[in-house]
């Protein structure tokens, strides 16, 4: 077979930094870039979205002694604004013969089919996953088990815990919620489990992490025999707030209520399911407050020298806290504590994290395997309503 010298265009790189050697395949083929791809690079390795995965393409270029780089002598004379049109020149005018441009962008190929230069897209793309999203707390049959992971066998979710192999035949029914999927039933199995003090759960919006939580913690305070639980606090990184925070009136409950409301509405829709009035102030009346001896929600920049002991702790959007404030927040945890963290790290608000560098992230990658954490990615049919359940299944 004639070995194929492929030109590989930013996005290709970007989406995944992995492909040279997969183009390269061995030695059988030439792989090259632009100089123009090296400045795009550089221009967007600041990028807090992507920044991670440009130092990993940039990485790949560096340690691969086999990649050739188009001169730059060239590349400087070019003053065209458009990136692509300079790509374009500098395969024509110092690129190989017979060189296929490797783009997944459509314009750049039609464009370059203009020039005459064959173009394909690369088929193989495997975009980002962050740690908390590659473990999804299952192992394959070959794989040694993890501490607290799941393996299907025969078709059903062993779980390898603290008490050793377990079966998951049954269903949980807690505060009178239902599980709607066999993960949503194995994400209460990680949060009910005595000896597993940590759990964490990574789930796009709609598959019912919050709801779960909730009705799990109302379990373990109110109705669970001989337990620890005296409290429950809902913990959130509140991004969009910032120094405004204080302009808000009112304490920290009333300020918070703007961006927990739907944590509030979720507890009503429990309240209603099953009465939890020992939640409330005044569970009577129709605007109901929490009471702050038994529900507190807080900010996460209060907690800074508290100690949590005897209490459910519920850490909301994860992916917005940075390791230090996810550091700071998990060593506040004292005596009976059970955490449990929720987040989607392809939802980063925070400006200055992102999908890689992210609180949630971090836990997974250095907690994985001790013996009272656990983590799951949460999936699965059917989530919040018949809407959301479409929008899902079609990936809009």
């Amino acid at each position: 077979m004639a070995q194929k010298q492929f030109v590989l265009d930013t996005n290709v790189l970007i989406e995944n930094p992995k492909c040279i050697t997969a183009l390269r395949n061995g030695v059988e083929n030439q792989i090259y870039i632009p100089y123009t791809v090296l400045a795009e690079l550089d221009g967007l390795k600041k990028d807090p979205r992507i920044g991670h995965i440009v130092s990993q393409a940039v990485r790949a270029i560096l340690h691969d002694d086999d990649v050739n780089i188009f001169p730059p002598d060239f590349a400087d004379t070019l003053t065209d604004p458009v990136m692509d049109d300079r790509i374009l020149k500098e395969i024509l005018h110092v690129g190989p013969q017979d060189a296929t441009l490797i783009t997944n962008d459509r314009i750049l190929q039609i464009k370059a089919k203009c020039y005459g230069i064959p173009s394909e897209e690369y088929r193989d793309s495997d975009p980002f996953r962050s740690e908390s999203q590659k473990y999804t707390g299952f192992v394959s049959e070959e794989e040694e088990p993890v501490r607290n992971c799941f393996k299907w066998e025969n078709g059903t979710p062993v779980f390898y815990g603290p008490d050793g192999p377990k079966e998951i035949g049954y269903s949980h029914e807690i505060w009178g919620v239902k599980p709607r999927s066999i993960y949503q039933n194995l994400a209460l199995e990680l949060m009910l489990q005595e000896g597993i003090d940590l759990v964490s759960i990574q789930s796009e919006a709609g598959y019912g992490k919050t709801f779960l939580s909730l009705a799990a913690a109302l379990y373990l305070m109110l109705e669970r025999k001989d337990n620890p639980y005296r409290k429950i606090y809902l913990v959130k990184p509140v991004v969009e707030i910032g120094a405004k925070m204080g302009y808000l009136p009112g304490d920290i409950e009333e300020k918070m209520l703007p961006y927990v409301k739907y944590v509030q509405d979720l507890l009503i829709k429990l309240h209603d399911i099953r009465p939890a009035n020992r939640i409330f102030q005044d569970p009577a009346v129709d605007s109901l407050k929490f009471n702050p001896k038994k529900f507190e929600v807080q900010p996460v920049a209060f907690l800074r020298g508290m100690n949590i002991e005897n209490a459910v702790v519920i850490v909301d959007e994860m992916q917005n806290l940075s390791r230090g404030e996810t550091r700071a927040l998990l060593t506040r945890m004292g005596d009976g504590v059970k955490c449990i963290c929720l987040g989607d790290t392809r939802q980063v608000d925070n400006p200055y994290l992102n999908e890689s560098n992210n609180g949630l992230n971090w836990t997974v990658r250095k907690l994985k395997g001790y013996k009272n954490y656990a983590h799951m990615v949460l999936k699965g049919d059917r989530s919040r309503g018949p809407i959301t359940d479409i929008v899902l299944k079609s990936k809009l």
